[in-house]
Parts: C-alpha cells; structure tokens; sequence
C-alpha cells in the first residue's frame, strides 16, 4: 500500500508549498516526486526529493495548457492513477478551469472553475460568509472605478484600517515602491497615497478595506482540511501562529506555528466545506476578536500553504490524504480526523531561527510552550530536512536564515509593532 508505483504525483510550483508535499510524500513512500513550474526557487535547490523540470511561461494561459497537452501525452500511458497537485493560487485555479480536459489522464481534485473563482476572490468569498453565517471583518469594497470618479474615497472605519487585494493572483504582477502583500494603514493621507498607488500602477480588480482586528500575531489561526472526492472532510487541523514575517511583501506570512484543538472551529469550517460540495485541499487564515469572541475569517486558499508542514509535523501527514483518497479509495468509511487533541504529540513549526522567534515573537503562555518544545527537541522546519541534507541546502538556510533576521530587524517595528 506504500509502493510509490501505484501512482505518479505530479506538483506544480517550486516554493516551500511544494517542499512541503514533496517531503510529505517523501517521508512515506520513499521516492522523489516530479515537479513543474516556471523558475526554480530557493526551497527546491539541490534536492534529491523533488524532480523540477522549469517551463518558461509555465504560470499561465495559454502556454500553461499549451505545455499540459504535451504532458497529457507523457502521461498518457501510466496505468497507475497520475495526480495533479497545484501548490499555488494560480496553479489551482488552472487546474480547475481546464479539468475537463484533463482528467481523461490525470487526478485533478479540484472544485469546479465557478465554485473556484468564487473562492479565490475574497469579495466574493465574503459573499459566500455571508450566505453561510461566517462571522469576518467589518469590510467595505472598494473599486477601481471608486478611485478614477471620486476625489476621496470615504472609509466608514477608525483607523488603522487593513487594505489588501481581492485578486491574489493578479496582484502578483502589481509592483510599485511600498508595495505589501496586505496593508495596515493608520491615516487618511496614507490610505489615499497606497489607494492611487494601487490602482496607477496596473491593478484592475477591487480592493478589500476593512476593520483592523487588535492583537498581535498570536490571535491569529490557520486551518488545513482534506475533503475528499465524496465531499465530506476527513481531516482538519488547526494551528496557532506566534509569529508573522513583517517584510513587506511576505507581510501575514506566518513563521512559527504550534497546534491547537477548537472543536467550535472545527464544526463551523466542516459544516461550510461539506455544504458549498468542496473537493481537495482548504486553508483558512482567521483572526480572534477580542471584542466579541469570535474568529473571523480573512480568507480560503484553495491548496496547502507556505507553513502547512506544520500539519505533517503535527502527525497527519498532508499529503498522503489525496493518495488515500484516490489511489486506495479508503477515506469513504474513515470517521473525520480532528487535529491536535493530545497536546502531549504537539510539536512546534519554524520558519525562522530560533533566536529570532525567542526575540520577536509575544511573551505569552503559548510562546511558553513553544520554548517548552524546543528545549524538548520537539520542533521542526520544512526545508531543513534529515533525509535530503547537502553541504549547498546548508549554505542555502544559513543564508536565508541570515536573510529572516535582517529583515525582522529592519521591518519588525515598522509593520508589526
């Protein structure tokens, strides 16, 4: 059942998300995994896990499906189930949108294109909260036709105010000086400069603004959850991150992360998935509120997370519920599996050094007990793995270790603090 020739996964993407599921994979079946993207990123360097083959232009249409109808015929031929697997927003949804197409030859566990585009507009998604009784933040949309016909744009919230894209994908081709993956913005002057910024320097789609929830990083919750092919969820886990990168444009990246059991979580994401016919791979950012109690909802992606190792460490090894899944067909009469019930097996997840999460991260009792974990060895990396260690990956985390901390250094106060 562990035999690796029974199914050929294929990822697409080369950041720490494919790592991530290649080490995943690895660490059971034994055997590298193939992987296609665009360029070759830091994580997927001299490894002997993960096989990338770089396309240019390999990100997007046409070339995208251009490149997959060559695939089609390579893999025409495997008799073993062949499984596409996006690790980004963009991979996923062109999965999605030409799953008709391909699934004649592979997996494609993915939602509908609708369902899809749905989900990966945060507006739209709110919608959907909406819909559904998701509690998330006080929001007001903001257009770009808002900018172009109006001399102010007025903002029902105090400020600070956060200010972040609609449109991850398309906002991945915006830059400008100030740029930032998600803005907090404390005052009318800044929100109209980062406003006109925005939208004269190529971005189309609407902009979210919304009530800034108080708190620092450690009030925030990340949930990874499995839906299988039937749509029922069969596995959720939840983490609590202690720590986010502050650089600008990894700004809500979380660093360090420790498991965490909230059945209330549980119930409200399970219900929303099964209901809306979800299929493969949720991951939901939510804050808690201190105001009201709740944990509100920022976002859905549509695939696993830079950090979502932390769910392989945590003891439910992520990849291995879409070969479950699809390969042996045996997740049909499994009960849902509910993470983090024993905090006996937790173990902590870094992103950074140690040194920098002692520093930065909030004196607090869940900081506590990721120093706790650390001095028990109970604690682990994605990229820096046993079985795929060489003298270069060494160099490479030392580097981007020293590359963390400068950027804590400089940042830290400025966006976080």
């Amino acid at each position: 059942m562990n035999d690796l020739k029974e199914f050929t996964p294929i990822l697409l993407g080369s950041d720490f998300n494919v790592y991530g599921m290649a080490r995943s994979l690895y660490e059971k079946y034994h055997k590298p995994v193939k992987a296609y993207a665009e360029v070759r990123l830091a994580p997927t360097r001299y490894t002997k896990i993960v096989d990338l083959t770089t396309i240019p232009g390999f990100s997007e249409d046409p070339k995208w499906i251009e490149e997959m109808r060559e695939l089609k015929k390579v893999y025409a031929s495997h008799k073993e189930p062949v499984i596409l697997i996006g690790c980004g927003d963009g991979y996923a949804e062109l999965i999605s949108k030409h799953k008709d197409e391909l699934s004649d030859v592979f997996v494609c566990p993915y939602v509908g294109f609708d369902l899809i585009k749905q989900l990966n507009s945060k507006e739209n998604f709110y919608h959907m909260c909406d819909q559904h009784s998701l509690p998330y933040p006080k929001t007001k949309i903001i257009t770009k036709n808002d900018f172009e016909n109006n001399d102010k744009i007025d903002q029902p919230f105090g400020y600070p105010v956060a200010l972040k894209p609609t449109n991850s994908v398309e906002w991945l081709d915006i830059h400008f000086e100030g740029r930032k993956k998600a803005f907090v913005i404390k005052s009318e002057e800044e929100f109209n400069d980062i406003v006109a910024k925005v939208y004269e320097n190529g971005y189309t789609s609407d902009l979210i603004l919304q009530d800034f929830i108080p708190g620092d990083d450690s009030n925030m919750r990340v949930l990874n959850a499995y839906v299988d092919k039937n749509h029922k969820v069969k596995m959720m886990c939840l983490g609590h991150p202690l720590l986010e990168d502050p650089s600008p444009s990894s700004i809500g990246n979380y660093v360090a992360i420790i498991p965490e059991y909230n059945q209330a979580i549980y119930d409200m994401i399970q219900k929303f998935l099964e209901d809306i016919q979800f299929t493969g791979y949720a991951n939901f950012d939510m804050k808690y509120d201190s105001r009201d109690g709740s944990y509100k909802l920022f976002e859905i992606n549509l695939r696993q997370g830079r950090s979502s190792f932390f769910v392989t460490l945590a003891g439910y090894n992520l990849a291995d519920w879409i070969v479950q899944d699809y390969v042996y067909d045996s997740l049909k009469n499994q009960d849902t599996v509910y993470g983090n019930k024993d905090v006996n097996n937790y173990s902590l997840w870094l992103g950074v050094g140690k040194n920098v999460f002692r520093k930065y991260a909030k004196e607090n009792a869940e900081k506590d007990l990721a120093n706790k974990l650390i001095n028990e060895g109970k604690f682990g990396t994605t990229f820096w793995y046993s079985k795929d260690r060489n003298f270069k990956r060494w160099l490479l985390i030392t580097w981007m270790k020293h590359i963390y901390k400068k950027n804590f250094d400089r940042y830290f106060s400025i966006n976080k603090e």
